[in-house]
């Protein structure tokens, strides 16, 4: 996912200040509290020329110094409470921000078609959701009532030291010129150097979540060294970036020190100079070196928090990006309502991944915006996984998809599912296009079951229960016993309250199917998109599978990716698919007797033997 420019900078303040739509009143007291601390902070020089020039030069009078200092510590405590105030309000105002933040993120990428994550990595998003939170978190916990008291007391300073003595300002102003032109290239390069930062710590997290995913695999294949350098590496590269931001902030924090020091030096010089010839008092010297020290008390502050708010704002600038990239698939302003029943049909449905046709240009489809150039000019390259297909499915019809590896029969079914949106052509049930209805009654009407269902944590139920969101308890019981698999699942430790673990590995392969076999049976729908569930699993549990898929089917449209001709034999209509197209289609008898590839796979079946695909094909 690409990162905005830095020009984006407008951009990203319009979008903090909507995230603080909600929190309105909360902010408008932080800025009231604020005003109030930076008004007690800017007393304080004030009584000091005072307590000079009338207590001690004019009047030699201890009572006027008396009454500047009492005045000096009552201003002093009531900044301390003040800037207390504002440093709460602001923080859990920044809070509740992030909270909501974290929300809309995550619903946002909920809220993607299956096209966005082919093209997006996950431990880039993952980093979205956790790396570049923490650091807005870190911001808000730690520096952000000083970034607004910093920014609030510096502008005030300059106000004040230009109506204490233009003269004496003019003088300051020359040593502020160099920190200025220092931090506007400082914030170009440091820009540049965080999102570099981000974007090398989305590598690293991705890099150790697939690590953890695959580790069973990685072993298996004694592949820990490869996947520890292949880590190292991009730990590296973090390693780097992250050391060219400490190697700005070295060369810029030291002037900005620098520079009040040599304001300080050249006020008093000035000012000495000044006040000899009686073009100013001894009292506004005074008062103005320590409107000095505000200032550049100010730039220090701001500039050792520099570097968390350019970090912030790269991180920032990664989760706007990402909140900008608009789902492909939204419901329409009316959605149109599906029939209870109908025929699902395909008309001249052509697709690719990216939804470029072969050989075309142009910019990646909608769900894959943010993409990567790289992964969209792979895409745009290769051919079309569906060409010009034509099908229709009738109501209460099992079709058998069959056909070799990579021939396009997953992202049929996938198509048949609105999983993914035709490049051409439209997918419609009962007469009315896919695209013109709701995605929530999309998905109670028409199910895709993969081939190896995932399960999150928490029981058996929980996990069933993922099929209908408003089902209850009772409901799902019903779907269990529909399908006979309440002595199946009465087998397990807890029933249906057993833990399944993390992503079901306290399951079996084929208990693992058979929880999304109920979850299915929960939802009820009209139509059943699946691969072949009983692929790769033992054969105690196939009979369990073999039983709950017929009772599922019954009476139900149902298109099957097969990988075993024992499926197509028993289907009502088998569709050949190859290179995109569907080749051959009619019931198991019809496409033996035609002598086609499909009668040349059930023949090599029938012999027991493996035929190759050139052989399959000829």
């Amino acid at each position: 996912m690409r990162v905005r420019p830095h020009g984006a900078s407008s951009h990203l303040l319009r979008f903090s200040v909507a995230m603080l739509g909600p929190y309105r009143r909360r902010a408008i007291l932080s800025l009231v509290v604020l005003a109030g601390a930076l008004g007690t902070t800017l007393a304080g020089p004030s009584l000091v020329e005072y307590a000079i020039n009338d207590g001690l030069v004019h009047h030699h009078s201890m009572r006027v110094v008396d009454i500047a200092g009492a005045s000096y510590l009552a201003v002093a405590g009531a900044s301390y409470l003040l800037t207390g105030a504002q440093t709460r309000l602001l923080s859990s105002t920044g809070e509740l921000v992030l909270n909501d933040l974290r929300k809309r993120v995550f619903a946002h990428l909920l809220s993607q078609p299956l096209a966005f994550f082919d093209s997006e990595s996950s431990g880039q998003l993952l980093s979205r959701m956790t790396a570049d939170i923490d650091v807005l978190e870190t911001l808000v916990q730690s520096g952000l009532g000083t970034f607004a008291m910093s920014i609030g007391l510096f502008f005030f300073s300059v106000v004040v030291l230009l109506a204490t003595s233009p003269l004496l300002f003019a003088a300051t102003a020359a040593c502020l010129v160099p920190v200025m032109f220092a931090a506007a290239r400082y914030r170009t390069t440091s820009t540049r150097a965080y999102t570099a930062v981000r974007t090398r710590i989305g590598e690293a997290l991705s890099s150790l979540d697939e690590g953890l995913a695959g580790v069973r695999v990685i072993q298996a294949f004694r592949q820990e060294q490869r996947m520890t350098e292949e880590f190292e590496e991009r730990n590296s590269r973090q390693f780097d970036a992250e050391m060219t931001t400490v190697k700005l902030a070295a060369h810029f924090f030291p002037k900005v020190e620098g520079s009040g020091v040599l304001a300080t030096v050249v006020v008093l010089v000035v000012g000495g100079l000044l006040v000899h010839d009686r073009l100013t008092s001894v009292g506004a010297v005074a008062a103005f070196v320590l409107y000095i020290a505000n200032l550049f008390s100010s730039i220090q502050s701001l500039s050792q928090l520099f570097d968390l708010l350019q970090s912030s704002g790269a991180a920032l600038g990664t989760v706007v990006v990402l909140l900008g990239t608009a789902p492909s698939m939204v419901d329409p302003p009316e959605p149109a309502l599906l029939p209870a029943t109908g025929a699902l049909e395909l008309h001249s449905v052509t697709f690719s991944y990216g939804n470029v046709p072969a050989g075309g240009e142009g910019p990646p489809g909608p769900g894959v915006a943010g993409a990567s150039p790289g992964a969209s000019s792979t895409r745009s390259a290769r051919r079309p996984e569906l060409l010009d297909v034509d099908l229709r499915i009738e109501q209460g019809e099992h079709l058998v998809l069959v056909g070799p590896t990579g021939a396009g029969k997953s992202t049929l079914a996938k198509v048949l599912g609105r999983l993914y949106d035709p490049s051409d052509g439209s997918v419609s049930f009962g007469g009315v296009d896919l695209r013109d209805t709701s995605l929530a009654e999309l998905r109670e009407r028409i199910v895709v079951v993969p081939q190896e269902g995932f399960l999150f944590r928490g029981s058996v139920l929980d996990n069933i229960l993922v099929g209908s969101p408003g089902a209850g308890e009772q409901e799902a019981r019903q779907a269990v016993a529909r399908l006979g698999l309440t002595g199946r699942f009465g087998e397990l430790a807890s029933g249906l309250d057993t833990d399944v673990g993390e992503r079901g590995s306290h399951l079996s392969a084929g208990e693992r199917q058979l929880v999304s076999l109920a979850r299915a049976a929960v939802t009820d729908p009209a139509v059943l998109v699946m691969d072949e569930a009983t692929s790769s699993v033992d054969p105690g549990t196939e009979l369990a599978l073999e039983h709950a898929l017929a009772a599922l089917t019954d009476g139900r449209t149902t298109v099957t990716v097969a990988h075993r001709l024992t499926t197509a034999e028993r289907a009502d209509r088998v569709g050949v698919v190859e290179g995109g197209r569907l080749v051959e289609l009619g019931t198991h008898d019809e496409l033996v007797a035609s002598g086609g590839y499909y009668a040349r796979l059930f023949a090599a079946w029938q012999g027991d033997t493996t035929p190759t695909g050139a052989a399959l094909w000829r």
